[in-house]
């Protein structure tokens, strides 16, 4: 039996002058879209790439907490994307990962590789670009 591949799906929509939005889900988000104009203060397209990349491994990290019995309070991730204009393309995503866990640091480092081998993102984007960064826990405060 071979599986089907699951498919994603968004919309968009632009007016002149920068202006556009993304509809994916039932959550609609303002996108800045201008070219050679003030920035809106919306995230652009190259933040939303790096916003894409955190979630994924956010999402990882839930993943691997019921796949593995993973816990953990909490996890806050930064992103940072690097660009070049010539040719454009990224060349980096750099990123760091500070998790609140009482887990033993060999589990953390199982998370960690976990994050780097079944992130459907990270996958995506490390074919493309170096990728690479730290997974740093905290332990929990009272």
């Amino acid at each position: 039996m071979t599986e089907h591949p699951t498919t994603y799906q968004v919309q968009a929509q632009c007016w002149t002058g920068g202006t556009a939005r993304i509809i994916a889900g039932n959550q609609s988000l303002a996108v800045d879209t201008g070219w050679a104009v003030e920035p809106s203060g919306a995230p652009g397209p190259a933040d939303l790439l790096a916003g894409a990349f955190a979630a994924g491994l956010m999402k990882n990290i839930e993943r691997s907490s019921t796949l593995m019995g993973f816990t953990y309070q909490s996890a806050t991730v930064q992103a940072q994307a690097t660009r070049q204009d010539t040719p454009p393309r990224f060349t980096e995503l750099e990123y760091r990962v500070d998790i609140v866990t009482d887990e033993p640091s060999r589990r953390v480092d199982v998370l960690h590789r976990n994050l780097r081998q079944f992130g459907t993102v990270y996958n995506t984007l490390a074919a493309a670009c170096d990728v690479h960064g730290t997974v740093t826990a905290h332990a929990p405060t009272s």
